[in-house]
């Protein structure tokens, strides 16, 4: 199983949203990088979802639930290049885990989200992962 952080600006689509809707296509992510990822990714893999912009906090855990498939309109060669996955909520944190806090966390200082900051899908290692949720709780 792999990790993941999905960041949406909260007013664009929230946690709320996916709640509501019971899990929606992750689609129009058009970064090379942050496509690669999405193809990275595999049913069973969790995401954190993380409200980019006003809140800048992970708010909720979501779950892949499909693989990627073809996002966008196909080019001349009759291919769509970008990707989208589908993903269903799974537990909202019990605290939001904020950028501030995320940043003065020595055992995050390798964290991708903070590495590549306009990458709006990245990798979180197992140990990060752990970090992460243990930070909701308290």
């Amino acid at each position: 199983m792999a990790y993941w952080i999905l960041r949406s600006e909260p007013d664009a689509y929230s946690w709320d949203d996916l709640v509501r809707d019971k899990g929606t296509e992750w689609n129009g992510v058009r970064n090379y990088t942050a496509r690669n990822f999405l193809k990275d990714m595999q049913p069973g893999d969790l995401a954190l979802f993380y409200h980019s912009q006003s809140d800048k906090a992970a708010v909720g855990v979501m779950e892949i639930t499909r693989a990627w498939q073809p996002d966008g309109e196909p080019n001349a060669k009759g291919e769509s290049i970008w990707a989208s996955v589908r993903v269903e909520p799974r537990d909202k944190l019990a605290k939001p885990v904020t950028l501030a806090e995320i940043k003065a966390e020595p055992k995050l200082a390798k964290l991708e989200m903070l590495r590549q900051s306009r990458l709006s899908v990245t990798p979180v290692r197992d140990e990060e992962w752990k970090q992460l949720l243990a930070m909701a709780q308290k």
